[in-house]
């Protein structure tokens, strides 16, 4: 039996407490579907959809094949998803033969948000990132033109003169 009058409890506290408890204990369980996998959790958050109208997935089941976490599964005449387990990493998308028909949104640690449906879109993002992190490994390696030139010993005009 509460020892508060009923009057002064505050029920939107008690549903705030839960929800942190909750989101909590569905990390933890994340973390532990997640572990036997051996697979990377890269994006914590994102979503994933699949048209159920332009799937043919009856056919060719080629995304919960593709799937590396089995977050995919055949059930009642669809392809159904565990949210829980999907790490969003575009391998269904990837192996789908319709265009848009499975959609992930993913959002990255930097908090840029990336949407793709086609495989040609997972090629690009993971170019484009592939790319980007290509350009900062050269950059912390090689000097700037300004360094290069202090380093000879002369200036940039100089340099920019002789050539």
């Amino acid at each position: 039996m509460p020892t508060k009058p009923a009057s002064s409890v505050d029920i939107f506290g008690l549903l705030s407490k839960d929800s942190g408890d909750a989101e909590a204990e569905k990390k933890k369980r994340r973390h532990e579907l997640l572990e036997p996998t051996g697979v990377k959790e890269l994006f914590k958050e994102g979503k994933i959809d699949i048209n159920k109208f332009t799937c043919v997935g009856g056919q060719c089941k080629l995304c919960i094949k593709a799937c590396p976490t089995n977050a995919l599964y055949w059930s009642n005449g669809k392809v159904g998803v565990i949210e829980d387990l999907c790490v969003y990493c575009g391998a269904c998308v990837l192996n789908c033969m319709v265009d848009n028909c499975i959609k992930v949104e993913r959002k990255r640690e930097d908090g840029k948000v990336e949407r793709f449906g086609k495989p040609k879109d997972v090629i690009m993002l993971g170019e484009k990132v592939n790319a980007q992190k290509r350009l900062t490994r050269v950059t912390a390696v090689l000097p700037t033109v300004e360094e290069f030139c202090e380093k000879r010993g002369r200036g940039k005009k100089a340099n920019l003169n002789e050539a």
